[in-house]
């Protein structure tokens, strides 16, 4: 078995596990979930026969299926493979046996996408730039974890606010928790000058923090700290190290300038405490993880009403239900109503007024009320890859395509690995869709599902692209994932829910409709 993030290759395919995706070169195919698992325990066992209750067990779980069910999978993959080489034989029958792979022969320990970025990343922006890297939890309770992260959150948070800083976004620098990394390659990889890495120790009350700055272009150290205080005094510990970091990148900085980084937190540690352990599930965008998230945020507003994060938070975890569980109008009215208390309460936070932002945009169709939320969060934190990319999105849907890629390619350039990356390449996609430019909205739809490839709507980007350009059955292969993904898609309802321009509507619907998807 490979480790997490290994990949494996064959021929011109790549198999990436992870994200349950074969790619043909760096295009990915169209198999369902169910082919990938096949696949995947073919070329773990190359050469080797495979049995059908083993095939079974791997792409149904168990279930009690009939063996028709598998026949049919078996010969998509057999097409796919073969449509894409050029080459008749890669999986053997063998009769009341099962199946064997006699492809080409498989790189099973082959570097993840991260180690194998390119060596020349973006040019350095004409200000300083720097990235803050997961800082390590040496506690010794992965439980603490959240706090280590938060720790970096608000320290990106607190750097973010200097206008003439340009700061990673932590969405990008996250991608590389857990690994030992090359100071000089993270500055090559995300285009910075400077990288800030630490570690946090919390026993009890304690916490101890180290933390140091690095030139990743000699590799030489430019400040190091220890810090030892309180978790009552968190906030101002985060202040005190990124009032550091700034002042070792720019000595002689007026003081008027770095008082930016200090802002107004929220009075209860408890309700910090828990929204920082809300925060991957809101960021994960799956309605089940969001559901669990709002439990939390719930306690968390309970014990302060108006911490504006947590209404942030709150917003878009009802954004994601309302659009992808079904288009309920509670959820729906939720988003607004804690978008608005965002908004209220959060004047000087970006991170509140993106989501609150969002939600408003798309929810309640108020694409100036977004703005107004939007353009003040850049107000605050010029860096903020996030206000960028959701933005996009909003103006993506409102038919604003060169303003949209605008502001989808500065996300990206403030956050070039982004969680969120798969929503700046979907704004590119209907932006290039609706100025009918076909090819180009069919690479960014490819990028978007390799960066996402359980979100339908990415899927739903790409079909209409492959329809517009003719190619018709690789149209309605992704027409099938969305349904797959998301069995009661309608896209009529999905442009009501979103408040799509007419333009967009018209040439979406016309290609969707081609595709196979339902009205």
């Amino acid at each position: 078995m490979t480790a997490r993030g290994d990949v494996y290759r064959f021929g011109p395919f790549r198999l990436d596990p992870e994200v349950g995706i074969l790619f043909y070169g760096d295009e990915p195919t169209m198999l369902g979930q169910r082919a990938v698992a096949l696949l995947r325990l073919l070329i773990q066992n190359a050469g080797q026969p495979v049995s059908k209750d083993a095939l079974i067990d791997a792409g149904w779980g168990g279930s009690a299926v009939a063996d028709n069910n598998l026949t049919v999978q078996i010969a998509a993959l057999r097409r796919t493979l073969a449509d894409a080489a050029n080459v008749a034989n890669w999986i053997e029958t063998l009769p009341r046996r099962g199946y064997r792979y006699v492809g080409p022969a498989v790189a099973t320990n082959v570097p993840d996408t991260l180690a194998a970025r390119a060596t020349s990343g973006p040019s350095l922006p004409e200000k300083p730039s720097v990235a803050v890297l997961p800082f390590s939890n040496l506690s010794g309770d992965p439980q603490q974890e959240y706090f280590a992260d938060g720790m970096v959150d608000d320290i990106i948070t607190g750097l973010a606010r200097i206008k003439w800083l340009f700061v990673i976004a932590r969405n990008s620098t996250f991608s590389y928790k857990g690994r030992a990394v090359d100071v000089k390659q993270v500055g090559r990889e995300l285009g910075v000058r400077y990288v800030l890495e630490g570690s946090v120790r919390k026993a009890g009350r304690s916490v101890r923090v180290t933390a140091q700055m690095i030139d990743a272009s000699t590799g030489a150290h430019v400040w190091a700290e220890r810090y030892d205080r309180s978790s009552d005094d968190i906030f101002a510990l985060q202040d005190e190290i990124a009032l550091a970091a700034v002042g070792a990148i720019a000595p002689s900085v007026r003081k008027a300038e770095i008082e930016r980084v200090r802002r107004k937190r929220p009075d209860s540690l408890d309700a910090y405490d828990l929204v920082l352990q809300a925060q991957p599930d809101v960021d994960s965008g799956m309605p089940a993880q969001v559901t669990r998230a709002l439990v939390l945020l719930d306690r968390a507003i309970a014990l302060e009403p108006t911490y504006a994060l947590a209404h942030g938070n709150a917003a878009m975890c009802h954004h994601c239900l309302f659009l992808r569980a079904g288009l309920q109008e509670i959820n729906r009215a939720s988003s607004i109503r804690h978008a608005r208390s965002a908004i209220v309460h959060g004047q000087d936070d970006a991170l509140a007024l993106t989501w609150a932002g969002f939600s408003i945009g798309m929810d309640a169709h108020d694409r100036a009320a977004a703005f107004a939320a939007l353009e003040a969060a850049l107000a605050i934190s010029p860096s903020s890859a996030l206000t960028y990319i959701l933005g996009s999105v909003i103006l993506g849907w409102s038919g604003e395509a060169e303003r949209a890629i605008e502001w989808s390619k500065q996300g990206l350039r403030l956050s070039p690995f982004d969680s969120w990356a798969w929503a700046a390449f979907d704004a590119q996609a209907m932006s290039h869709l609706v100025r009918g430019r076909y090819e180009e909205a069919c690479g960014a739809a490819y990028k978007s599902v390799q960066a996402n490839p359980a979100h339908s709507i990415t899927y739903v980007q790409l079909a209409a692209a492959l329809a517009k350009l003719g190619r018709l059955d690789e149209a309605k292969a992704a027409a099938a994932r969305v349904t797959e993904l998301q069995p009661a898609f309608r896209y009529s309802r999905q442009f009501a829910g979103v408040n799509c321009a007419p333009a967009l509507a018209e040439a979406l619907g016309s290609a969707l409709r081609a595709a196979g998807l339902p009205e």
